[in-house]
């Protein structure tokens, strides 16, 4: 039996589909099957069940790909011990981010990292904190940027900042006369929100949670885009909330209608997240020490309160 061989069996148990899995793995098709025919004819076991549509695992595949992953996962991990060692900074390196701070993070710190570490494939993808959890722990990426506390054991958080939340006001809105604004004052019902898988959204609910108002109902509408929440509010159909680095680039006429909170002011804590048994730590402290060098004169708040991204029952 061979790592190719391992490897080709996870392709196929995560996409299952032979030709997919093949493709994703830069093989042809016959020769995958040929490969992972030859790992089940030594192992004398049957690992999927090709008669299903899609394929599925068997009974001793599932038990067989557990072991799979295991040795796949360090096998993969020689590599970063000799670098680790050596202090080399250098190799492939994919990193997830949510959507929420992909836009505004990413422009700050890439241009920076990828100039001073020129032996780096950083490889970015936008995720949902749930799938950057998953593939940390499928071993699918080295890192993530993401909302903290995730109160995750297999998880680890190194904080790189503290994000305010900012309300944007409409011109008529109850709210538009206050300077600053208070948790009491909000509605839940009248803050235009991001659609589910959103942490941040989670975070408003958690925050909302905590606000003695009553509201009445007027409609619900959820977007996948802060540029449409800030659309829609600035045409008087609600207010909604903001992280602080999406307020920088709104042009003197929308910052008008921006209010921050009384403090303590409500904050997500955005943090570099990794599984506890992760080795490519040059490179994640090379990431950190890039973002914190190009974060530190961009938010300086001290006096805030952090609203957990997880989201709460019963809200």
């Amino acid at each position: 039996m061979t790592i190719t061989q391992l490897k080709y069996t996870l392709a196929v148990a995560e996409h299952q589909n032979f030709t997919i899995a093949a493709e994703h793995c830069f093989v042809t098709q016959p020769t995958l099957s040929m490969q992972i025919q030859k790992l089940e004819d030594e192992l004398e076991a049957k690992i999927f069940n090709r008669s299903k549509k899609p394929i599925q695992l068997t009974e001793i595949g599932k038990k067989i790909l557990e072991q799979a992953k295991v040795i796949v996962d360090e096998s993969n991990r020689l590599l970063d011990i000799v670098h680790q060692q050596k202090g080399f900074i250098g190799g492939e390196f994919k990193l997830g981010i949510i959507p929420t701070v992909m836009p505004t993070l990413l422009p700050m710190f890439l241009k920076t990292f990828n100039k001073k570490y020129p032996k780096v494939q950083l490889i970015i993808e936008e995720l949902t904190t749930e799938e950057i959890i998953r593939k940390l722990t499928d071993g699918h990426i080295d890192a993530g940027l993401a909302a903290t506390p995730l109160e995750n054991d297999f998880i680890k958080e190194r904080v790189l900042y503290y994000e305010p939340f900012v309300g944007l006001i409409p011109d008529k809105h109850r709210l538009f006369q206050k300077n600053k604004i208070k948790v009491d004052d909000l509605e839940l019902d009248d803050i235009l929100l991001l659609e589910d898988g959103h942490c941040f959204k989670n975070s408003i609910l958690n925050l909302c949670k905590t606000s003695k108002k009553s509201s009445t109902h007027r409609f619900q509408l959820e977007s996948g885009s802060f540029d449409t929440l800030i659309k829609l509010s600035k045409d008087g159909l609600g207010m909604t909330l903001l992280p602080y680095l999406n307020t920088l680039d709104l042009n003197d006429a929308d910052k008008q209608n921006l209010r921050e909170f009384e403090t303590p002011s409500p904050a997500r804590e955005v943090s570099l997240i990794y599984h506890k048994s992760q080795l490519k730590m040059q490179l994640i402290n090379a990431l950190k020490t890039t973002i914190d060098s190009v974060i530190r004169g961009a938010i300086t708040f001290n006096d805030i309160k952090v609203i957990s991204p997880i989201q709460k029952n019963n809200i």
